[in-house]
C-alpha cells in the first residue's frame, strides 16, 4: 500500500494512492497514519479491506497540499557515510561501524514544501535517502530477518544539510543537520510487503534540472537490515521511528571547487525507485 497525508501543515488526514494512481481517503477508516497505526495489524487490515472493496471516497488531488507520511514521529536517526562511493567522493574512509546521528522530529516537513537556507549559509547540501519506517518496538534485535520484520515500510528523505555548520564549526554534525525544514519526506510511505528488497532501489536526485545523484542501495556499506538490528543495539526503535539510510556519491561537498551549493530560488527533485518523488523550492530563512 502506499500511504500518505494530505491537507494544510497540521491539519492533514489519512489517505491512500490506489494501483491506478487514484487518491482516497481513509479518515473514515483510520484517525491517522502514525505508529499507532503502523503498529496495529487490525486497523492496517482494514485498510486493506476497504481499498479493494472499493470502498474508499475518492479525494481531488488538485491543489491539496501532500504532507509527510507519518504523523508525530519520535525520532530521525540517520546513518552517515552509508554509501561506498559517497565515502570515496568525500575522501573519508569506509566506517567499520555505522555512524549514527539525529535530526530532530521538527525538521520533518512535506515532500513539495519550500525549504529553508539558514540564515548565513554558504554551504547547504542535498542528500537523497532511503527512509526506513519501523512497525513494532525494536530492542537488541539479534537477525537481519528478525530487523526487517521491524520495518513497516519505506519513503524518499532528503537530508538536507549545511556543511560550514556541519563540518566546521565546532562539536558534532547536529548543527549542520537540524535546521528548519532540513527533511522532506515523502510523499509516501509504501509498505515494507511492496518493497521485496530494500536493496535493489535506485535513487536520484536534480539540481535546477541537472541531474546530480544517479545511485542504488546495494551500493550501501550496511544494508537497510544490518543498520536496523544494530541501532537496536544502542536504542529502543519504537512504531513510528524513522532511519535515513545515507546517500550515494554526487553531493555537493564532493565536487571540486567552487562546489555548488544550494542557494536561494533552487529546485531540488529526487525520487527513489517506487517510492515517490519529491520536488523543493529553496528560499531563505
Amino acid at each position: 500500500m502506499k500511504l500518505l497525508r494530505v491537507g494544510t501543515t497540521g491539519a492533514e488526514r489519512p489517505a491512500l494512492l490506489d494501483a491506478e494512481g487514484v487518491l482516497r481517503d481513509l479518515s473514515g477508516v483510520v484517525p491517522d497514519i502514525d505508529g499507532a497505526l503502523l503498529a496495529d495489524d487490525a486497523a492496517l487490515g482494514r485498510i486493506r479491506t476497504a481499498a479493494e472493496a472499493g470502498e474508499l471516497p475518492v479525494l481531488d488531488a488538485d491543489g491539496l497540499r501532500v504532507g509527510p507520511p507519518v504523523a508525530r514521529i519520535g525520532k530521525v536517526v540517520c546513518i552517515g557515510l552509508n554509501y561506498h562511493d559517497h565515502a570515496k567522493e568525500t575522501g573519508a574512509e569506509p566506517p567499520a561501524e555505522p555512524v549514527i546521528f539525529f535530526k530532530a522530529a521538527d525538521t520533518v516537513v512535506g515532500p513539495y514544501d519550500t525549504v529553508l537556507v539558514p540564515r548565513g549559509s554558504v554551504k547547504t547540501d542535498w542528500e537523497v535517502e532511503l527512509a526506513v519506517v519501523i512497525g513494532r518496538t525494536a530492542r537488541y534485535l539479534g537477525s537481519h530477518e528478525e530487523a526487517l520484520a521491524h520495518v513497516a515500510g519505506y519513503a524518499v528523505a532528503h537530508d538536507v544539510s549545511e556543511r560550514e555548520f556541519q563540518i566546521e564549526r565546532g562539536g558534532t554534525w547536529d548543527k549542520g543537520k537540524n535546521c528548519e525544514t532540513f527533511n522532506p519526506l515523502g510523499p509516501w510511505l509504501v509498505t515494507a510487503d511492496e518493497v521485496p528488497d530494500p536493496q535493489r532501489l535506485g535513487l536520484k536526485l536534480w539540481v535546477n534540472g541537472e541531474l546530480r545523484q544517479d545511485g542504488s542501495t546495494s551500493d550501501q556499506i550496511f544494508s537497510v537490515a544490518e543498520v536496523v538490528r544494530y541501532v537496536s543495539q544502542f536504542m529502543t526503535l519504537y512504531p513510528g521511528d524513522v532511519i535515513n539510510t545515507g546517500t550515494p556519491a554526487g553531493v555537493a561537498l564532493g565536487m571540486p571547487e567552487p562546489k555548488p551549493f544550494l542557494r536561494a530560488g533552487d529546485v531540488v527533485e529526487l525520487e527513489i525507485e517506487g517510492l515517490g518523488r519529491q520536488r523543493q523550492e529553496f528560499k531563505p530563512a
